[in-house]
This record gives structure tokens, sequence and C-alpha cells, in this order.
């Protein structure tokens, strides 16, 4: 990439990735807004009627989103009548699922979600994105593994009392 855009990216990986897919994300939200979701709104639901009835943690795992940003995603569209709370066998799990509101407002939102999507690939191309898929599939392979790793090494361990013998 020759130009202004490509002296604005920074050799960090994580700063250029937050500043692409800031502008991605206004440029979704903008397009999607006649249906009155954001993306983030819009994949949440996805997700949820992908999976018939999903709890925080298949949402977390699926969107790889952080649970405060999920919570409070999830909360607006309680609030908005699109998702509703449902018992669950495990009573610590949350499980959501859509309502008929919920439904129209993602069948709303797809086609004007296909419109942002095709501009996009227009501007890219289908191959450049497929390759740029790729690429960021790995990249996210390689965070989400480092992530684990190094959750579990900086954990501390309880230490054993003192006296007691096994």
């Amino acid at each position: 990439m020759i130009g202004p855009d490509r002296e604005r990216l920074s050799p960090c990986v994580c700063s250029t990735l937050r500043m692409v897919s800031r502008a991605v994300t206004q440029l979704y939200d903008d397009i999607l807004r006649p249906s009155g979701l954001r993306v983030t709104q819009f994949s949440i639901l996805g997700a949820i009627a992908r999976l018939g009835e999903a709890n925080l943690r298949q949402l977390e795992h699926m969107l790889a989103i952080d649970q405060t940003t999920l919570t409070r995603s999830l909360k607006l569209l309680e609030r908005n009548r699109a998702i509703d709370r449902v018992p669950h066998s495990d009573g610590r799990i949350k499980a959501m699922t859509l309502t008929s509101k919920g439904r129209r407002a993602l069948e709303a939102a797809r086609q004007l979600w296909a419109r942002a999507q095709g501009k996009v690939l227009r501007e890219l191309g289908t191959t450049a994105w497929a390759d740029a898929q790729r690429r960021l599939a790995h990249l996210l392979r390689v965070a989400v593994k480092k992530r684990g790793r190094s959750r579990g090494e900086n954990r501390v361990r309880p230490r054993r009392a003192r006296g007691r013998s096994l």
C-alpha cells in the first residue's frame, strides 16, 4: 500500500488492526443504522440464531469478545426485547434466545449487512479478502494460544497449609 493511508498505519500489529477494525466497524454501523442495530449487535444476534440458544461462554468463544463488552451488548439487546433469558438446567448459566422482535431485526439488518459486505469486497477484492482471512485466522490462533498459555503461567498457585501431610 502506498500513500497517506499507508503512512497512518503503525508498525505495531495491534494498533494497526485496531485502527482498521474501528474504521470497518464504523462503515458497517453507518450502513446498518436504519435497522437500529450496530454490527456488534448484529453479530451477537446472528450467533444466537445459529445456535438456537446460547450462553455467555459460547458467545465469548464464538465471537472472540470479552465478557464486559458482551454483557453490555446483551443487556441492551434484552432491554430492546431482541433477546430473552431462558432457564438452563445449570442455574449459573445465563442462556439467551432470540425473540420474534430479535428475529425480525436480524432479518432486516441482513440486507443492509450484505450491502456493507459487498462494498468492502468490491473495494478489496474477493481473492485479497480470502488471503487476508486466511492470515487473520492464523493470527487469531496464535493470539488465542499465546493468551491461554500466558494466563496459565501467570496464575498464583495456592500454597499448601503448613503442618499438614498428605
